[in-house]
């Protein structure tokens, strides 16, 4: 979706996906070591870079939404945090390599033809020994209409998920239902892709 659907989707004056990080970020930030250099990918509002920052960690927010980076600082001020924001297309320009200790993403939702390049810049971006973690919608959430791309091209295919991640260690892979309710958007039962992988 464009940098215009995203600055659109977060104009509202409300935090549209919440104020609080998403479930499975939080079930597994005790994995992150203690004062990590982490990553946020496609972060919006900036929810889970703020938690993070809330736990010590020195966090970078990417998206490509300037509205969304906005709100990440607001959001980080409000909670007595530092957030560095960085505004760029994470489907067309690659982040620096090998920096981060943890990566993170939470429904970064993006055509088909660029989702393996997203990923890729996810992991990329990671250390050696360092962590990746992050959850999408599958394909099957269509059928759920509780949140998320209402298109099967902006969804993810658990197949293709395995082969983008099958050279690294995979710590936890789950393809299934969740329920999440963030904000307005993700509202009930759905059906998720979650990944943890050490790199």
């Amino acid at each position: 979706m464009s940098k215009e659907h995203w600055d659109k989707s977060f104009s509202d004056k409300d935090f549209v996906y919440g104020e609080k990080e998403n479930q499975f970020i939080h079930d597994m930030s005790e994995i992150i070591p203690a004062h990590s250099k982490v990553g946020c990918f496609a972060e919006g509002e900036g929810r889970n870079a703020v938690y993070l920052a809330k736990l010590g960690h020195d966090v970078i927010a990417y998206d490509q939404s300037l509205i969304g980076l906005e709100k990440t600082k607001t959001l980080a001020t409000k909670n007595k945090v530092v957030v560095e924001t960085v505004a760029m297309d994470l489907t067309k320009e690659k982040v620096q390599d090998n920096q981060f200790d943890t990566s993170i993403m939470v429904f970064g939702h993006v055509p088909k033809k660029d989702q393996k390049f997203l990923i890729k810049n996810l992991v990329d971006s990671v250390k050696p020994g360092g962590y990746v973690i992050f959850e999408v919608y599958s394909e099957d959430q269509i059928k759920y209409q509780t949140g998320g791309p209402q298109s099967l091209d902006m969804l993810y295919n658990p197949i293709e998920v395995l082969e983008w991640i099958k050279n690294y260690h995979c710590i936890h892979f789950y393809y299934g239902e969740v329920t999440r309710n963030e904000g307005k958007r993700h509202v009930g039962l759905g059906h998720v892709i979650q990944v943890v992988i050490k790199k």
